[in-house]
C-alpha cells in the first residue's frame, strides 16, 4: 500500500509518497482509509511543533473514515462497516490499523468526507462549549477566526446548541459561507470591531468567546465578554501566545478557560465516545461539517501547503479512490 511518509520535520515539504508495509495487529481494527481530514495538528506535527512531538519517518493524519477489513472477535464493528477513527498518527495512508477504542460509528447521515471533517474541530469545539464553557441556549456566542476549520465547527455547534452567533473573521468574500453555516452576524475584525460587537449585543457583551487565534485580538476579546462572560481558548493560530491581565477577570467577574481536547481525552478516554454520540445526534438534526475542498490523498502536502498559507475556509479532506 502507499503512505504520505514524513521523513523530516521541514514542514508539507518533508513528505513522501512512498510504498510502505501494510498495517497488521490481531488486536487491532484494520480499515480501508475513504478519506482523512486535514487539521493544523497535523501540519505543525509536520513541523515538529505539536506538543505531541513525533519523530520521523512517521505518516502524519489524526481524523480517518473508511471501512473495515479485519477486526478482532470481541470488537463492536464488523467487516464491511463504514467507521470514524482517531489515530493520531498514520490516517495519510490507503490503510490503517487502530485500537477499537479510537474507532467510532459513522452517522449514517454522512459520506466519508464528511465523516472525516467530523472529527477534530467538531469534537474539540463541542467538548469546549459544552464542558468547558458551559454554554446555554440563547446565550450569545462570539467565534474569532471564523472561517477557519474550527471556526466553521465553533459556529455551527453554538448554533445547534441554541446560542445567537456572532462570526469573527479577518478573510474578506467570507460572509456568505459563514451565515451560511448558522452566522447571526459576521463581524470583520478590522479596527474598531469591539464596538460592533457592543452594538449588535445592546451595549452588554458577549456570554462566550471562542479562540483558536490568540495574538494580538485577545485583549479585545476579553473586553467584550459580559459579566460574567467566559472565553476560551482553543489554540494560537495567530502565533503569539497572549498573557492574561487577571486584573480584569477579577473587576468584571469574567473567566479564560482552556480546552486542550487531547490532553482530556488522556485522563478522560471514555469522553471520546460520549461526545461523539452528542455529535451524531446533532447530525441527525441536520448539521453537517462544510467540507469545502477535497484532493487525492497522493496529494497531502499541497493540501496542508494550502491550510498554512490560508487557502482553505471550512474544511479541507484528502480522498482515496
Amino acid at each position: 500500500m502507499k503512505a504520505l511518509v514524513q521523513r523530516d520535520l521541514t514542514g508539507p515539504d518533508g513528505l513522501e509518497w512512498s510504498e510502505v508495509d501494510d498495517p497488521g495487529g490481531d488486536a487491532r481494527i484494520v480499515l480501508d482509509v475513504r478519506a482523512a481530514g486535514v487539521c493544523y495538528p497535523d501540519l505543525l506535527m509536520t513541523r515538529g511543533q505539536y506538543q505531541a512531538a513525533v519523530q520521523p519517518p512517521f505518516v502524519p493524519g489524526s481524523e480517518v473514515a473508511g471501512v473495515v477489513v479485519s477486526a478482532p472477535p470481541d470488537a463492536e464493528f464488523a467487516v464491511g462497516q463504514a467507521v470514524l477513527a482517531v489515530p493520531g498518527v498514520g490516517g495519510y495512508a490507503e490503510r490503517l490499523a487502530v485500537p477499537s477504542a479510537r474507532v467510532l460509528p459513522m452517522p449514517p447521515e454522512l459520506d466519508f468526507a464528511q465523516g472525516a471533517a467530523m472529527l477534530a474541530n467538531h469534537q474539540t469545539v463541542h467538548f469546549a462549549l459544552t464542558r468547558r464553557a458551559g454554554l446555554l441556549a440563547e446565550e450569545r456566542v462570539l467565534v474569532l477566526g471564523s472561517a477557519g476549520g474550527v471556526g466553521s465547527a465553533a459556529i455551527q455547534i453554538a448554533k445547534a446548541l441554541g446560542a445567537r452567533v456572532l462570526a469573527g473573521v479577518r478573510r474578506s468574500g467570507t460572509e456568505e459561507f459563514l451565515r451560511g453555516l448558522g452566522a447571526d452576524a459576521v463581524v470583520p475584525l478590522a479596527e474598531g470591531w469591539p464596538g460592533r460587537v457592543r452594538e449588535l449585543t445592546g451595549g452588554s457583551g458577549v456570554d462566550v468567546v471562542v479562540d483558536p487565534v490568540g495574538g494580538a485580538v485577545f485583549d479585545d476579546a476579553v473586553r467584550v465578554l459580559a459579566p460574567e462572560g467566559r472565553l476560551v481558548v482553543l489554540g494560537f493560530a495567530g502565533g503569539a501566545i497572549p498573557v492574561v491581565k487577571v486584573n480584569r477577570l477579577l473587576l468584571r467577574n469574567v473567566s479564560v478557560v482552556g480546552a486542550g481536547w487531547g490532553e482530556f481525552l488522556r485522563t478522560k478516554p471514555a469522553a471520546l465516545r460520549e461526545t461523539a454520540d452528542a455529535l451524531a445526534k446533532l447530525v441527525a438534526g441536520g448539521l453537517r461539517p462544510p467540507v469545502t475542498a477535497t484532493y487525492p490523498l497522493a496529494r497531502g502536502a499541497e493540501a496542508l501547503r494550502d491550510l498554512a498559507a490560508g487557502k482553505i475556509i471550512g474544511k479541507a479532506v484528502l480522498v482515496t479512490g
